[in-house]
This record gives structure tokens, C-alpha cells and sequence, in this order.
């Protein structure tokens, strides 16, 4: 684990060098998918930036909420820069799941505006978001944030000030784990977008898949700032809402290429 790299005598946030290589590789990947299908990468541009305010305000709102228990202390403080300080505590983190939330709905908000294809836009989306998940959660690693259970099969850091929970104690590597499944689940997409039955289907198939998977490694994580509500961390029941949505919409989508299918056969 290394929280922090020095280059040009400045220290650099590991996780956040590799949340900037990871959006600056998947906003290529997700230009260069929408060139293929004969759209503007001008709007997906504009569409990343846009829906980038989503993602600021979504993982941070569900950071804050996932830190509930502690907003009393609010109503201790007795000045308006000690309040400032204790929400600056408060929703200072980020959650994951919050910033997606947020950009799909910034991003649904301009393809509307702008009367954008929804289907071309949103399955470029769901390819480049794992290929950015897998580079931010190599970070998560480097950093120890989002750390695992304790386990004889894991890595262990021995100096960092950042994360005291994971010196001299050895750890399941979940984050490298959630990385590589992210990265196959990239290629699986890019795969899939060859198919016309598919085609805007790609981003149910993505909720559906990242949230099975995220379900699943939750068992494993170690941190409890994720909040635990009836037996289940936040990120699950997120998880289960995000499935049963998804779910919903690709059989949906899959009951109109039907009907699609069978008035086109009709017609010929």
C-alpha cells in the first residue's frame, strides 16, 4: 500500500493519480465508442462534465448519509466555521454508488435537454464506467481506503498514517479484487455492444452485473464506514434497489424489441 508518491519534489495522492489516469483512459474509451456509432464525441464531452456535478454532489450526499449517527454533533457546535468544519467531516468522503447515482441522473438530464440517442449515449456509458471503476479502485488499494476482513490471504502495510486500520494487519486485497472484476466486465461490454438485440441494453446489463458483485464483495469488506442497516451494509441494500430497477428495465427493453420484432414481421 502507498498512499502517497513523491514526483517533482510534490506529494501526490496515489488514489487520486489514479482516479484522474482512470477518467482521462475511460473518457477516451467512451469519445472513441460514440465515434463508432456515428455520434458527436463533442456531446459526450459536455455530457461527462455535466453529468460530472451529478457525481460530486451524488458521492458525497451519500457519503454523508452513511455517516447519519453522527449528526448531532452538529447541533453541539457554537460557531458557524465549527458547523462549516463538521460538515466538511461529515460528507468530506465519497461513496461510490452515490457519485453513479448521481451522474446517470445528471447524464438522463442532458441526453433529455440536448434530445440526445439515448441508447448510443448510454451504452458507451455503461463500457467506459467499469474501465474508470478499475483504475479509482487501484487506488482505493494503493491508499487502503475501502480496505478487507482480516485474512491470511491478503497484504499487510506497515507505515500508513492515512489509514491506521490497516498497519501491521493483514487484509483481504477486496479492492484489488472489485479492480480485475470491473476490468473483465469492461471487456464483456465492449463485447456485447456488437449486438443488435443489445443495443441499449448495455447499461441494465451493467447495473445488474456491478450490483450482483458488489453484494457479494461487501461480505468481504473490513471498514465500517459503510454503514451497517439490518444486517446489510449500505452498498447491499443499494445493491438489491439497483438490481431489482435494472432487472426491471431489461425486461422491458427485451418485451419492445419483441414487439418491435413481430411488427416488422407483420409488415413484411
Amino acid at each position: 500500500m502507498l498512499p502517497q508518491i513523491t514526483i517533482f519534489g510534490k506529494i501526490i495522492s496515489t488514489y487520486s493519480l489514479c482516479g484522474i489516469i482512470g477518467i482521462l483512459v475511460a473518457a477516451w474509451i467512451y469519445c472513441y465508442l460514440l465515434k463508432r456509432r456515428n455520434r458527436c464525441d463533442s456531446d459526450g464531452i459536455l455530457m461527462i462534465l455535466f453529468s460530472g456535478i451529478g457525481i460530486l454532489i451524488g458521492s458525497h450526499l451519500l457519503y454523508g448519509i452513511t455517516n447519519i449517527k453522527y449528526w448531532y454533533v452538529i447541533f453541539e457546535a457554537s460557531s458557524f466555521k465549527e458547523v462549516f468544519s463538521i460538515l466538511g467531516s461529515i460528507f468530506g468522503g465519497a461513496v461510490f454508488y452515490g457519485g453513479l447515482i448521481g451522474g446517470l441522473i445528471f447524464a438522463f438530464i442532458y441526453i433529455r435537454l440536448k434530445k440526445l440517442d439515448f441508447n448510443d449515449f448510454a451504452d458507451c456509458g455503461a463500457i467506459s464506467i467499469p474501465l474508470f471503476h478499475s483504475f479509482a479502485r487501484v487506488g482505493c488499494f494503493l491508499a487502503g481506503c475501502c480496505y478487507g476482513i482480516e485474512s491470511e490471504f491478503g497484504f499487510m502495510s506497515n507505515n500508513n498514517p492515512l489509514v491506521p486500520a490497516v498497519v501491521g494487519i493483514r487484509r483481504f486485497p477486496t479492492s484489488l479484487l472489485e479492480a480485475l472484476l470491473n476490468l473483465a466486465l469492461f471487456f464483456v461490454l465492449l463485447n456485447l455492444r456488437k449486438s443488435k438485440r443489445l443495443r441499449g441494453a448495455l447499461l441494465h446489463i451493467y447495473l445488474i452485473s456491478y450490483s450482483v458483485m458488489r453484494f457479494a464483495i461487501e461480505f468481504l469488506r473490513g471498514d465500517e464506514i459503510r454503514g451497517i442497516w439490518f444486517g446489510l451494509s449500505t452498498s447491499q441494500w443499494i445493491s438489491i434497489v439497483v438490481f431489482v430497477f435494472a432487472a426491471h428495465m431489461l425486461h422491458k427493453h427485451q418485451c419492445l424489441q419483441k414487439t418491435k420484432k413481430a411488427k416488422s414481421n407483420t409488415s413484411t
